[in-house]
This record gives C-alpha cells, structure tokens and sequence, in this order.
C-alpha cells in the first residue's frame, strides 16, 4: 500500500500548529494536499500555536476518544489588563497597578484553581447558541449567555514570573479554557489578567516534540508523490 493510500485509508497525523493559523486551515491545507478525508481532535485559538491531532480515513472515528484525553500547555498569563475574549484577539482595558507578588505568592494561587471545578467558558468562544458559535453574537453586541463546565485542572504550576507576565503549565481536561483560567486568575490576583501566549504540549500520550510542521509535512508528501503534482 502506497503512502498516498494510507492517508485514504486512515493515518494519525501530530500537527504543530502555526500561529494566527486557525485548526480548520490546518485540516484545510492538510486536506487540498493528500485528498483525504480529514478531521481534527481538538480546536486552537489562532494565537495558540502546538499540537493539533489530525485523523484522515478511518481514524477520524477515533477523534472523540483523543480529544476527550488530558491535555497539556504552557503560556503566559499578562497581569495588569483584561481583554473581551481573555486573550490578545482583542485589546487590552481595565489597566490596573500589578501587585508585587513573588513566584511563590502566585503558586499559591494558582493551588486554590487545582482539582473539580466549574468554569464560565468565554463568550468569545466556538459555543453554539441557537445553531451559531457565540463569538459571531458577542461580536455583533448580542447578548450571549454560558453555563459553566464541569472542568477539572490536575496540574496548574507558575513556572517564571517577569511582571506583569507569568509564565505556567497545565495539565487539565478536555472542555477546559484556558482564556477563561486567565481571566479568573487575574480576578484571584486582584488586578485583572489575560492570555498572551499558549502552546498546546500534550494530548493523551501524544506529544508536542513528535509532530512535524505543516510546511514540512506537505513538502515531504510531494516529494513522496511527485505524479500528484501539477
């Protein structure tokens, strides 16, 4: 059986997604290159960069069972400002003096948002509400409403901390935001917080380290295809 065929007849592709790359481009790209039916297990913001499982064939039936795995990222968290969608998608507001907290003054607080626990998704999110993800409403002013999500974060460590920025890793479930963990982090600390960086780490046993480019990716399928070409 030919690579090509392969991919038709199911492959499980780890992606290092791009920044400001959106997950469906990722599939999209992926998809005009080998032809191959495709889905992905586990959207990321377009600011968030690291690994996006792809399954082509076959292998998108597993695609529930690797996005309901534990996840990992890490990121940095920007004290001082919040933003509408938590993360830089949108301006900062609300500035505010950032208290001069030491690293383990922050771990503190970043123990009380470890174990079960329920957490307001943001309202700049792909949620659908009446058949429509929220963030079309949010951005048009409608009014959007969320209910909180059983989440459960099993691992939440302050890893740097060069204010107004910090620097962490989690390990939580799938459902979780991390958005909304920097926001409800900013609120514990007392002057408000957002997203500026995330990289997704880990899936299940599937990790960051062993995925390709998709730049790299398409260029070794053409090479390996060259009668496709043109």
């Amino acid at each position: 059986m030919s690579e090509s065929q392969n991919y038709q007849e199911g492959a499980v592709l780890l992606i290092n997604k791009p920044l400001t790359w959106t997950s469906f481009d990722v599939v999209r790209k992926i998809r005009n290159t080998t032809k191959a039916k495709i889905g992905h297990a586990g959207t990321l913001d377009p600011l968030a960069t690291g690994l996006l499982i792809c399954c082509t064939g076959k292998m998108t039936k597993k695609i529930n069972e690797y996005q309901a795995q534990e996840k990992e990222y890490t990121g940095t968290f920007t004290l001082g400002a919040t933003t509408p969608t938590f993360d830089l998608e949108s301006a900062p507001e609300n500035e505010q003096p950032v208290p001069a907290l030491s690293k383990e003054e922050l771990q503190a607080i970043a123990d009380r948002f470890t174990g079960p626990q329920q957490q307001l998704p943001p309202i700049h999110s792909a949620i659908k509400q009446n058949g429509k993800p929220i963030y079309h409403l949010a951005r048009k002013g409608v009014e959007v409403k969320v209910e909180p999500r059983s989440i459960v974060i099993h691992a939440f460590e302050i890893t740097e901390v060069n204010l107004p920025v910090v620097h962490f890793r989690v390990q939580c479930s799938t459902g979780t935001y991390i958005r909304s963990l920097a926001n409800d982090f900013g609120v514990a600390v007392g002057c408000g917080a957002h997203l500026s960086s995330l990289c997704r780490t880990r899936i299940g046993a599937f990790r960051l380290e062993d995925a390709m480019e998709v730049t790299d990716f398409i260029e070794a399928y053409k090479q390996a295809h060259p009668k496709e070409q043109g």
